[in-house]
């Protein structure tokens, strides 16, 4: 019998292909289940006798129509959810997931479930025929799930297609990729909101592993969820054992990465920041004796398939990467997330961080941190907007609705382009986005609207930077890490981990009292106003201070003594 974290295959994974064929889908109702139902129908179908009651809790509210966001650690069942009330809802799931080896490991597990409904892919990887075999199954009631990357759901055709359908659920895994200033943002993500428009809107589902309050709210805004049913799990991997290791120059920081990794027990990660360092990590660990192979985007996708394949199986000892490596990766025995340098934020250094130790036995995750490696984020945070891109594009628009198809080929700009040059027209009020397409305001003043766009990315560009604050804050705390970790995602840690290095030194706080709701005046979540940064959600509150999202600014850290005192800070 499996347990509740869904079922997955393993196509791909130690030369097994087992594709296969799956039963017909379900007919259940649309209207809301009870938790008797629900249990049978994950039992019976899927094989899942355990359930869990927040996994309960999420199929009840999406099989019964209502949006859900759910952020729960990797391995916590997340997949479980869109499996099972799609087969409680008549009709077409469709899946967004962005990278093909989840789509085909999915489809893989539910080909081994007892009872599951039929499922179909509609990716690059597959052949024209193939594809053509998918559609044909999908209307003729052949299947329930059609899994697709969003850059298949940017091209109209495909849209257009999928809306003939009975669509009952649109699901959207790695849901945190749509965040416009997220450490995993893609901008194809960003249409699915307009996507789930021109589907009829059904209830939406979106999934993601690790998301701080400000990501949750783009996710929610950006996908237009109404009213949705938030569900957030314990974020915390409490047998990690957390430490930064400072540097005074590239060459100490070199050996220390080599000597370390080459100390620990295997198979583990080891995250860089450029494809040339990764190569060079490699051979330097292979050269000690590791199994080691380099990750990154600039490789052929065969040699990283493999090397994506021989790290499920047991088949390498370390894999060094880039950011590209480790989205979808459940392998529970990873016994050390290493970082040779500064992720761009703590939202990516946590994602990639919780790959370690998922089986819940003894791991480690090592920050080697020079300061000076902060001004290189720094420079990457500084993104100049192209103007001239935006008033070729606003010349191949009309108020009359234009598909991005259209726009992309009059303008001359590639699609992707095209996609998070309007989204950011959207924002900024110049466009509005249809079923019909995409449109410019009535009266619109060219340069008025440029401008407002510029200044939009210089807000992103203040929010990345302050971002990258945060990552310097944790690498030079002294404080529990875990504690400043977990305070960032709004989760408060009452007492020292001891399972962290500044806890292992002495300098961490024996018991931190935590600044209660009423001391600070201002609640986790809650939405404040700043007489000069403008409105924000506060993040979390320590017995001194509280660090706060400004929607125009990023995050701040404001002392509680000084907000009282100036009255700086207001609520709503």
């Amino acid at each position: 019998m499996l347990e509740a974290s869904g079922v997955k295959g393993v196509l791909g994974r130690c030369g097994v292909d087992d594709r296969g064929g799956m039963p017909r889908r379900s007919t259940s109702a649309s209207s809301a289940p009870d938790r008797a139902e629900v249990e049978r129908v994950a039992a019976e179908r899927f094989g899942l006798t355990h359930l869990r009651p927040a996994q309960l809790d999420a199929i009840e509210a999406a099989a019964g129509g209502r949006d859900v966001l759910v952020v729960w650690a990797t391995g916590s069942g997340k997949s479980a959810v869109y499996q099972v009330t799609a087969a409680l809802r008549p009709g077409v799931t469709v899946v967004v997931s962005p990278l093909i080896a989840l789509q085909e490991d999915q489809l893989a597990g539910l080909a081994h479930a007892p009872d599951a409904p039929k499922a179909v892919a509609l990716n690059s990887g597959r052949g024209e025929k193939a594809r053509a075999e998918a559609w044909r199954r999908l209307r003729e009631g052949e299947a329930t799930y059609v899994l697709l990357a969003p850059e298949q759901l940017a091209g109209d055709e495909v849209v257009a297609e999928l809306a003939t359908l009975d669509i009952a659920l649109l699901a959207v895994d790695e849901a945190h990729c749509i965040a416009s200033w997220g450490h995993d943002f893609r901008p194809d993500y960003l249409g699915l909101g307009e996507v789930a428009e021109r589907l009829g809107r059904p209830p939406i589902l979106a999934l993601t592993a690790t998301a701080s309050t400000p990501v949750r709210e783009e996710i929610a805004a950006r996908l237009g969820l109404d009213d949705p049913s938030i569900h957030i799990g314990d974020v915390d991997r409490p047998s990690i054992r957390l430490g930064v290791r400072r540097h005074g120059d590239d060459r100490e920081k070199r050996a220390a990465v080599v000597d370390e990794v080459a100390s620990l027990p295997v198979p583990g990660l080891l995250y860089t920041s450029t494809r040339r360092s990764a190569e060079q990590y490699a051979d330097d660990l292979t050269e000690r004796g590791k199994r080691a192979r380099a990750y990154h985007a600039g490789l052929p996708s065969k040699e990283r398939a493999e090397v994506h394949r021989q790290f499920l199986c047991d088949e390498l000892d370390v894999v060094v990467a880039t950011s590209a490596f480790g989205m979808g990766i459940d392998k529970e025995n990873v016994r050390f997330v290493i970082h040779a340098d500064v992720p761009e934020s703590i939202d990516a250094y946590f994602q990639e961080l919780g790959r370690a130790g998922r089986d819940g036995e003894e791991a480690h995750g090592t920050l080697h941190y020079r300061a000076e490696d902060l001004a290189l984020r720094r420079y990457f945070a500084t993104k100049n907007p192209d103007a001239a891109e935006l008033r070729t594009l606003m010349r191949a628009m009309s108020t009359r609705a234009r598909l991005k198809s259209a726009l992309a080929t009059e303008s001359g700009l590639s699609p992707r382009r095209v996609t998070g040059l309007l989204t950011l027209l959207i924002d900024t009020g110049s466009a509005r986005a249809s079923k019909s397409g995409v449109s410019l305001r009535r009266n619109l003043d060219e340069r008025a609207a440029v401008k407002a766009a510029l200044e939009r990315v210089e807000e992103r560009e203040r929010i990345e930077r302050s971002r990258i604050e945060t990552m310097r804050e944790y690498a030079e705390t002294r404080r529990c890490r875990r504690q400043v970790l977990l305070g960032y995602f709004g989760q408060d840690l009452d007492e020292p981990c001891g399972n962290c290095d500044t806890c292992a030194a002495g300098a961490a706080d024996v018991v931190r009292e935590p600044a209660s709701a009423s001391d600070a005046g201002f609640e986790i979540d809650e939405k404040v106003s700043h007489r000069e940064w403008g409105p924000g959600t506060v993040v979390s509150i320590d017995d001194d201070r509280m660090r706060v999202f400004f929607d125009s600014e990023g995050y701040k850290v404001l002392s509680l003594e000084i907000l009282e005192r100036e009255h700086l800070l207001k609520a709503g």
